[in-house]
């Protein structure tokens, strides 16, 4: 009998603690987890503009430039990958002596210029580190003055590029960037009234912020 009596107390409670934690489980409200926000995606065409400053290795000339820029690129997870040309007007000059300075100067200036990169990042929230190389292009122009005469010749020099960079979203659709490019060119021969001069490796050191627009 005190059996019995012992197994129905125990049941009892047991039923008691049962309803409580269904009662209470009820009376809890639920909250819906907070949605985490979607990162940016780099994947896409995208334009911008861009300017900078540019100094030659051992030519005693440098300036500034400015110009537009164009790309693609894909994206696998953080990875991401693509291609992309600029061109900018640029005003990169010195003068020096031609061979009777006392009659004659020279004055030689990068008028033009613009690269065809492709470029590996990796993507660390809004945030993109990247590298980047490939082809590089600069027009030349050379001016000899000789007494009361003066011409010009201009040659477009062939060369190719390396650097890095940081691109930022700051938008959905924008983002700002600021890159570093070494440029090295080879030589070419300009013919001016006095004489023909060729030029040897033409070696750029250029830095560069951006603003771009990404479809």
């Amino acid at each position: 009998m005190m059996k019995k009596i012992l197994l129905a107390t125990v049941a009892v409670a047991a039923l008691g603690t049962a309803s409580a934690s269904a009662a209470d489980l009820a009376a809890r409200p639920y909250t819906k987890a907070p949605a985490l926000a979607p990162l940016p995606t780099w994947a896409g065409f995208y334009i911008g503009a861009m300017g900078g400053y540019a100094t030659v290795d051992g030519g005693g000339f440098d300036g500034g430039f400015a110009g537009g820029t164009i790309g693609y690129n894909w994206q696998q997870g953080p990875v991401v990958f693509g291609i992309e040309a600029d061109a900018a007007w640029a005003d990169l000059s010195a003068n020096g002596g031609a061979p009777f300075p006392f009659v004659g100067t020279f004055n030689t200036k990068i008028q033009d210029m613009g690269t065809v990169r492709g470029r590996l990042g990796y993507a660390v929230g809004p945030t993109l580190l990247y590298a980047t190389g490939g082809y590089a292009w600069a027009d030349l122009k050379l001016t000899n003055t000789f007494g009361p005469f003066s011409s010009s010749d201009s040659q477009v020099l062939n060369g190719w590029t390396v650097g890095a960079g940081v691109e930022y979203m700051i938008a959905p659709k924008w983002s700002l960037k600021a890159e570093y490019l070494y440029k090295s060119f080879g030589g070419e021969t300009f013919n001016t009234l006095t004489f023909p001069a060729a030029s040897g490796t033409l070696n750029l050191h250029s830095v560069q912020v951006g603003v771009n627009y990404h479809f």
